[in-house]
């Protein structure tokens, strides 16, 4: 999905050179980070009012209830937590789960286990998020025909299906022709939206007064278990929230402040309002009170409008279910997977077929199962709430060792907003058997696998070093006894720039030979998202046997090696990549009965690895230059 860059200025992210590249921004940011919270007014506030109103008409306590409650938590949750503080939280610019655990063990490293273990948890409760959010939000809008014509009742679920099918389908080819229309086409939606809800605030103009806090309040305190399940659906209006942190790098933080705080709350806002307003004058209008705010000539077209801008907000989900992927395969939280880039231009066009797919058959399986944007309503928010709660967990950390704020002040700004999610946390937990286990168990098997490659890598690189041999020590050995030399250059990839590489051992073990000139390179991920080119490799040639090279990439980078051949030139270490050989270690992994893992976590990782994306692909390595050696290794 294309997105506009903000302008390094040296300055915050956000920092733009001229007001129309900060227009040009803002416009993108409500196209892409606006679009899954800016589709919650189809179904959040029937919902919600639906429980509070325990099956009897709408009455003037729920509906004040609900929209206190929704107001509220846009204002604490979106506005507070994220538009104000982390927004502030980035990392070189950068925002997302991955950022906030790599800018959290850059300065707690005594909690460096405990934030992996929360990043890898945010990451799988964000993957049950993307295959809920697409499901219900084409579902929601779809459901709009059956008001035009309730001879579309039955095509509802085959039609979301189609749509939904084309989205996943197209993404093979990128999105840069159609990501443009994105921004105008979502600014349309919100319009829309505002002026449904403007059009019926006059309904009952005292729906304003729901804005005052005690509305919210004294609902929860008087309805008891009702309350705490009421304010499940409630935030059902402010799913979507972490994509405004999650597209930080991509905006910058003022464009996206300005959109939220100019635009799109007063937009939802006014929205809620008009169906409250609506439902308190017309309680049958509470079947369905987003599209009933609008004449029935206008329901064809907001259908329509309605499809497009949920396609807008799932393409947004599935973007950061491709880059998230690109981020955990690089901090070594996931085996490689297949990357293609489908923009020259734009470096975050990619695409993982892998994940495409999964994603694919979980929505559609989603939609199978659940059949509307109700049910599905009983199984969303688990995933995003747990989210929010890792992240305000994570943020702690930055707050208090990076800001360096007194802990007690930390602990003052982020407790109280902990205490409120987790309050939400609970609410939707209670509708585990009804559907929240979906999100549940997709974010546990994620856990799982990566927990396990995290463990298995790390028994692997263990084992792998103890059988090599120190690098400066073969050199002295061959120093004392020369093997033949053979013309070229000879490339080996290696973990430990200071170990030697098993492919090395092995060839001169059996070859008995050695290249005129040999480079040992290694490929590290650094704290950070991105790393500039010209800091990208460092040559250490010390040793005139051998020519070190680490070549550092930032998580949200893929690692090329013509690339970075490409920087070595540039430091006058010229490498012709037509007459190089590189040589790569292919581990044939098996098990053993003294392996540290369960035989199941065992069995698991062996299949994770191969599955794994050949080396050769992933590294962009030229097919006819590459040299394998086997290896079996007993982990």
């Amino acid at each position: 999905m294309a997105r506009a860059k903000a302008t390094d200025t040296g300055g915050e992210p956000g920092e733009t050179t001229h007001s129309g590249q900060f227009w040009t921004l803002v416009v993108g940011s409500i196209g892409v980070v606006y679009g899954d919270i800016g589709t919650s007014p189809l179904y959040a506030f029937r919902e919600a009012v639906r429980a509070a109103s325990g099956g009897s008409p709408a009455n003037t306590e729920a509906v004040f209830g609900v929209l206190s409650l929704i107001f509220w938590a846009l204002i604490l949750i979106v506005t507070l937590k994220y538009v104000i503080v982390l927004l502030r939280a980035d990392n070189k610019g950068e925002g997302g789960t991955f950022a906030l655990m790599a800018l959290g063990q850059s300065v707690a490293k005594r909690s460096t286990p405990l934030l992996l273990a929360l990043g890898i948890a945010g990451a799988s409760f964000f993957y049950g998020d993307a295959v809920i959010t697409p499901a219900i939000s084409v579902l929601s809008a779809v459901e709009g025909l059956k008001l035009v014509s309730p001879a579309f009742e039955h095509l509802v679920v085959p039609i979301a299906l189609v749509v939904l099918v084309g989205l996943f389908a197209v993404q093979s080819h990128g999105t840069a022709r159609v990501a443009q229309f994105f921004g105008p086409l979502t600014i349309a939606w919100f319009l829309a939206v505002a002026a449904g809800g403007l059009l019926h605030i006059a309904d009952n103009p005292q729906v304003i007064l729901a804005l005052n806090p005690w509305h919210g309040i004294r609902f929860m305190a008087t309805h008891g278990l009702l309350g705490l399940t009421v304010l499940g659906l409630v935030f059902l209006a402010v799913t979507g929230a972490e994509a405004l942190y999650t597209d930080l790098g991509h905006f910058g933080r003022k464009p996206i402040q300005a959109a939220w705080l100019g635009f799109v709350f007063p937009a939802l806002m006014l929205n809620y309002l008009g169906q409250g307003a609506l439902v308190l004058s017309n309680a049958e209008a509470l079947a369905n009170p987003f599209y009933l705010l609008y004449p029935e000539w206008a329901l064809m077209p907001m259908v329509i409008l309605a499809t497009c801008a949920t396609v807008v907000a799932s393409q947004a989900v599935i973007t950061g279910a491709f880059s998230l992927a690109r981020q955990a395969i690089q901090l070594g939280l996931l085996p490689r997977f297949a990357i293609k880039h489908t923009s020259e231009a734009m470096a975050g066009q990619i695409y993982l077929p892998r994940v495409n797919w999964l994603l694919l058959a979980g929505v559609v399986l989603a939609v199978l199962t659940f059949k509307s944007s109700s049910h599905l309503a009983t199984a969303y928010g688990v995933s995003v709430t747990a989210a929010l709660v890792i992240d305000s967990l994570m943020a702690f950390f930055v707050v208090w060792k990076y800001w360096n704020w007194p802990l007690w002040k930390a602990a003052g700004l982020m407790i109280p907003l902990l205490f409120i999610e987790q309050t939400f946390f609970a609410a939707n937990i209670m509708k585990l058997f009804e559907g929240a286990w979906v999100p549940l168990a997709i974010a546990g098997l994620l856990s799982l696998v990566m927990f396990t490659w995290v463990r298995g890598y790390g028994i692997l690189l263990k084992i792998t070093r103890r059988n090599e041999a120190d690098l400066d020590w073969l050199v002295r050995k061959l120093e004392a006894k020369p093997p033949a030399r053979v013309p070229g250059t000879a490339i080996f990839l290696s973990s430990d720039i200071n170990a030697a590489p098993t492919a090395l051992m092995h060839n001169l073990k059996h070859n008995r030979v050695l290249h005129e000139r040999n480079v040992v390179l290694s490929i590290r991920t650094e704290e950070t998202p991105r790393v500039p080119r010209h800091e990208r490799v460092e040559i250490d040639r010390s040793n005139e046997t051998f020519v070190r090279v680490v070549a550092s990439y930032g998580f949200m980078e893929t690692p090329s090696i013509p690339k970075i051949l490409e920087s070595c030139r540039r430091k006058d270490l010229n490498v012709d990549i037509g007459a190089t050989s590189f040589f790569l270690s292919r581990r044939s992994l098996r098990t053993t009965s003294k392996s540290e893992m369960p035989r199941w976590q065992e069995r698991l990782f062996i299949w994770l690895a191969r599955t794994a994306e050949d080396a050769t692909t992933y590294f962009k390595i030229p097919t006819d230059r590459v040299v394998e050696v086997g290896t079996q290794v007993a982990i």
